[in-house]
């Protein structure tokens, strides 16, 4: 069974569905009913004793998982589930174009033709989340009629109030605004991502964590509300549909990077390395792989920095690839990833050169997210590329691995220090 997010299904012996589930971890989910069966409430363990069979469907992320529940919940109506059954909409933003003034809110319906509509959204905290974080970045009205005096809000820096100014340039300033919106809404949010993180990184430098921590959590909600949804039915249709999407990433990689001379014949492993510090304090560095296009977090690997002549990214990233490439017993990566640019790619060749190894290597530059080859040729991708999208995924998950890390070193620094 595996261990990725996904549906399962109990059946009775006539194949009948009881209960539909869902899960980050399929595997661990469908265990727990059968490991701890004294815990279980009595509905749950009658349920338990008329299991039979057990399906599952996996898909590519945690919202996937709860659009897929809800869909084959409202379709097959379980006996033994309870929840989602009502109907209930999932919700929508919604912004509005007939209105001078147009509004950004929330609506459990789409039937205005007058309105572009977002979404729908399963989580609901995470989307009224990500709402005020782009109203706080771009300012809009919630009120569909807003007055035309100024409101709570503006005091507040939240709402333009253009409606109550009612001049040319009010207009056109709110207007821009609204594409602003429309576009972030569209899934071109890495330059407030990008923001939010220098935000926390500052806030951690000044050791003001609770407030960082309050940033990584819109951080959490951006990544979370943008990510790629596809619609329930096509995993019913496709049960395949994750293994597929992740065989596309990589034919993707493999084609972009041929464009440049760089030929793989195979992206069964692909292994990123990060480095986390402040100010060369707590240095660790990360190693995660992702195989066949998914993580394999059992061969995630972290190391603790031991050289102590400063903050030196470049240094500690050879240190950690030498030490990397000590370990025989580890299958080498058929293309290995650094997170940074020529720097950092110039390090990884300095390793590699040594040990007289011959292994695909690029890079990733934060700001651009531009692709850079062993040989700095630059590969700039599209912003709906799959190729990017596979290799921002790799990116994101050794820097939150190392962050992770670190964080926990910095902890343990600060109960010594007291």
């Amino acid at each position: 069974m595996p261990k990725e997010p996904g549906v399962y299904f109990f059946l009775d012996k006539e194949h009948k569905i009881l209960y539909v589930g869902k899960a980050k971890n399929l595997k661990q989910r469908v265990s727990s009913y059968f490991v701890h069966k004294t815990d279980l409430g009595e509905k749950t363990r009658l349920l338990v004793s008329k299991i039979k069979y057990i399906q599952t469907i996996q898909v590519t992320s945690e919202i996937e998982s709860l659009l897929l529940e809800a869909n084959l919940i409202k379709k097959y109506i379980p006996p033994y589930n309870v929840r989602f059954t009502d109907g209930k909409g999932y919700p929508f933003i919604r912004i509005t174009t007939k209105n001078e003034y147009p509004a950004v809110c929330v609506s459990r319906k789409t039937n205005d033709p007058n309105s572009f509509y977002f979404g729908p959204y399963p989580n609901v905290g995470a989307m009224r989340l990500v709402l005020k974080t782009i109203r706080k970045i771009f300012p809009f009205q919630s009120a569909v009629n807003h007055g035309k005096r100024t409101c709570l809000y503006y005091h507040l820096g939240l709402c333009p109030c253009a409606s109550a100014s009612n001049s040319q340039e009010a207009k056109r300033s709110y207007k821009k605004t609204i594409r602003y919106i429309r576009t972030f809404l569209e899934g071109n949010v890495r330059k407030v991502v990008r923001d939010l993180e220098q935000e926390r990184e500052s806030l951690s430098i000044k050791e003001l964590y609770e407030e960082a921590k309050d940033i990584q959590k819109k951080i959490d909600a951006i990544t979370l509300i943008t990510s790629p949804v596809h619609r329930p039915f096509e995993y019913e249709t496709n049960p395949n549909l994750a293994s597929d999407l992740r065989k596309k990433d990589l034919d993707s990689l493999q084609e972009e990077l041929s464009r440049v001379g760089v030929f793989i014949k195979s992206l069964g492993r692909i292994e990123c390395y990060d480095i986390s510090n402040i100010s060369g304090t707590n240095a660790v560095g990360s190693m995660i792989v992702f195989s066949n296009g998914e993580k394999n977090t059992s061969e995630y690997r972290r190391f603790k920095i031991r050289r102590a002549d400063g903050p030196n990214d470049f240094a500690m990233m050879q240190e950690i690839l030498q030490r990397r490439l000590k370990h025989a017993e580890w299958p080498f990566p058929d293309l290995l990833v650094v997170d940074g640019g020529k720097g950092q790619i110039s390090s990884a060749l300095k390793v590699l050169d040594k040990q007289h190894l011959s292994i695909p290597l690029i890079g990733l530059a934060k700001r651009e997210e531009i692709i850079i080859t062993s040989d700095f040729k630059e590969i700039k991708l599209p912003k709906d590329s799959d190729a990017l999208h596979l290799v921002m995924r790799i990116r994101d998950e050794a820097h939150c691995f190392a962050i992770a890390y670190h964080r926990k070193l910095r902890s343990k620094s600060a109960i010594i220090g007291q």
